[in-house]
């Protein structure tokens, strides 16, 4: 990542944060339907696997705690689209990458809109979860420990 784009963040809200992320998500979405139309079997995987990444970085993330039935919602979302994307990395399937990007795109618009909402920013800047928030590292998926699942 460049200099700019980490300027950029830190100096991002935590639902700015959040928004960033689920870019991130998008990127790889379609990095993967592309690979697809490519028949490049590893660029799909090396895709769907930084996708699903960021998917378990956001919902490790969650607290029920505090978020309630908000929390469980996203905790229901992130489940359903894990397992939508995975099926359609084992299906080669553009078309189930292209709902999945659709699904993935409805609730990055829900969060732009939060981090529109001054009020939203303010809370988040004084909650102790978004001081805890660490970016997620860029590394080797293939190196990173924990990682059992295949896309």
């Amino acid at each position: 990542m460049g200099s700019y784009q980490q300027q950029i963040l830190k100096g991002a809200s935590a639902v700015e944060l959040v928004v960033a992320l689920y870019d991130g998500i998008l990127r790889f979405l379609y990095a993967a339907a592309d690979a697809v139309d490519r028949n490049d079997e590893s660029g799909r995987r090396a895709a769907v696997k930084r996708a699903l990444d960021i998917i378990l970085h956001l919902q490790a993330r969650l607290r029920m705690d505090v978020g309630g039935r908000s929390a469980q919602a996203l905790s229901d979302f992130y489940a359903a689209i894990f397992a939508q994307i995975l099926q359609a990395s084992q299906s080669a399937s553009r078309t189930k990458f292209l709902h999945a990007i659709d699904c993935v795109r409805n609730v990055r618009d829900a969060w732009r809109q939060a981090a529109l909402d001054p009020a939203a920013n303010a809370a988040t800047m004084r909650s102790p979860v978004a001081q805890q928030m660490p970016p997620l590292a860029e590394t080797n998926a293939d190196t990173a420990a924990g990682r059992t699942w295949s896309a």
